[in-house]
This record gives C-alpha cells, structure tokens and sequence, in this order.
C-alpha cells in the first residue's frame, strides 16, 4: 500500500471526530474561510473530501446530485460523512489506485492534494467551532511538505492567501497552516 494511506486515514478520523462535534445550531458561524460560512464549509468538506476522495479513487466525476446537495440538512450528517469516509479511505486501499494519472496528474499527487483538503478544511471547522485538529508529528512533517509543493499553484486559484508568520519553533502542522495563508491562532469573533 501506498505510504500516504496511512496519512489520509489519520486526517480522516480526526476529520469525523470534528464533524461529530460540530453543533447543528451555529450553521451561520464565520469560518477561518472568510468566504464561506459553518454550513458551506462543511458542506464543502463533506463533499471534497469524502465524496471527491473516493470518486477519484474511483476515476468518476462528482454526479451533479452530490454538487447540490446540502450534507448538513439532517443531524445525521456527521455519521453520514464519517460512513462517506471510511468508503473513500477503503478505495485508496487498493495498491493499483496510485499507479497511473487521474485527470492527466500523478494519483500520489492527487491523493496528496486531497489529504491537504481534508486536514485544511477539517482544522477550519474544528477552529471554528472551538476545537483542536490534532495530527501526529509524522503527519505534520508531510503536510508542510505538500503545502510548500502546492502553495503557489493554490495561490493562483485563489485557495490560499499570503503565508503568515507560524511563530518560533511552530511545530510543522502549524506552520502548514501559516503556508497556506491561516492564521494558526485564529479565534472565533465574539
């Protein structure tokens, strides 16, 4: 199997352990995202990084139905999601899913950008709704690596703003974050 499963699992279960503690009654909340409020990002979350990890694994688009819909509109969603993530985790599982290109790039490339999503995002909501998003110091050392790789191409498309300082001795996740243009100590208003 490929090394960065291991990586792509982590983010996926502590991404479901934040959406399980996401409160159904602050979908207006502001996020880390200044254009997206608690309910968009977590419809974006769910959508990129549970539905869009396993259709790429799958080489398939996202279906039109998947786009529109709105993830958050039960309170079973987070259970929903976790259940979407585990199916997605598993897809990679198979060895034959990193050999080739999907979309005419690289599947390590691919997975890599899609485990960023998935930790960037799922740190979003966890600051937004006073939680931590923990990862390991492996983990963490990865994803600075893949944030440096990819800053500058996020940059143009508008996916990240201008780095930030992470601070003396930031450890790496951190200062992944302060790559991408987050504020790692990022406070809820009010």
């Amino acid at each position: 199997m490929h090394e960065q499963h291991a990586y792509m699992k982590e983010c996926a279960a502590e991404a479901a352990r934040v959406a399980r503690a996401v409160p159904n009654d602050r979908w207006s909340d502001p996020t880390p995202c200044a254009e997206f409020d608690l309910r968009a990002l977590v419809n974006h979350l769910v959508l990129y990084t549970s539905h869009g990890l396993e259709h790429r694994a799958l080489r398939k688009e996202l279906p039109d139905e998947l786009t529109g819909r709105d993830f958050t509109a039960g309170t079973a969603w987070p259970e929903e999601y976790a259940a979407q993530l585990d199916r997605a985790v598993a897809a990679w599982a198979d060895p034959g899913v990193w050999d080739g290109d999907i979309n005419g790039t690289p599947a390590p490339d691919i997975a890599a950008m899609m485990i960023l999503e998935m930790a960037l995002h799922g740190w979003d909501v966890a600051k937004a709704t006073g939680q931590d998003y923990r990862v390991s110091p492996e983990t963490g050392r990865f994803f600075v690596q893949v944030v440096e790789r990819y800053a500058e191409m996020y940059r143009q498309y508008d996916g990240f703003g201008a780095a930030v300082p992470a601070g003396e001795g930031a450890p790496p996740f951190e200062r992944a974050l302060a790559v991408s243009g987050r504020d790692p100590d990022w406070r809820r208003p009010g």
